[in-house]
């Protein structure tokens, strides 16, 4: 394994300091809501997340950060694409504890960014690739919402398993994508996902931020 791929591993491991298991990404609004009740429907959602919400427009801004694209414009793109005041939470806390962390430890630009273009501006000063950057990320984003579900749903271990396991192929396809998207091919339409993320908010009784 290349000292970049080892990096890499560490910074998107879940044991990162970054917070991610504080945010669902909307899931615990859906559960409540009863449109994720089984491992099925958890599957679909997350899947539905990953090819057409943050996940494909995270590792689109994330490779144009690798690319040079100009980190601030980036930054306040990625903000202003959080569809609400907890996503924006979401991407602004755990890009500000990335970069912090990765800056102390490793060296390399502590300023507060959204997650995506902080792994970005990580990766691309200690020479990570592309594509094993943007799959290795995209799988962070899945892990980190399977295990949401294990708590919410609730899900067995062995259901979040084979929940990563059967979306493996649809991280590489999203990583692809996103190798030879440009930033007017950043679309989504993960509309029940924007809204439970919308509707968390004013939830009576809440485990996670987002």
């Amino acid at each position: 394994m290349t000292d970049a791929l080892l990096k890499l591993t560490t910074w998107l491991s879940p044991g990162f300091p970054v917070g991610a298991f504080t945010y669902s990404h909307g899931l615990e609004w859906a559960v409540q809501a009863g449109d994720v009740t089984d491992a099925a429907h958890a599957q679909g959602w997350i899947e539905t997340c990953l090819r057409h919400g943050a996940g494909r427009t995270d590792a689109i801004l994330l490779v144009q950060t690798m690319r040079g694209g100009d980190a601030g414009e980036l930054d306040a793109l990625a903000r202003a694409l959080a569809p609400s005041k907890e996503r924006a939470l979401e991407t602004e806390a755990q890009g500000t504890a990335f970069a912090a962390t990765v800056g102390a430890a490793w060296e390399g630009d502590a300023t507060p960014r959204a997650y995506p273009v902080a792994v970005g501006l990580a990766a691309r000063r200690h020479g990570c690739p592309e594509r094993e950057t943007a799959m290795l990320f995209l799988h962070a984003c899945l892990a980190n919402l399977v295990s949401a579900c294990t708590r919410l749903v609730p899900l067995g271990q062995t259901e979040g398993q084979r929940i990563i396991a059967a979306l493996h192929p649809a991280i590489g396809e999203v990583a692809e994508d996103a190798l030879t998207a440009a930033l007017d091919d950043i679309g989504g339409c993960a509309i029940r996902g924007d809204i439970a993320a919308m509707r968390h908010e004013t939830q009576d009784v809440r485990l996670f931020r987002s």
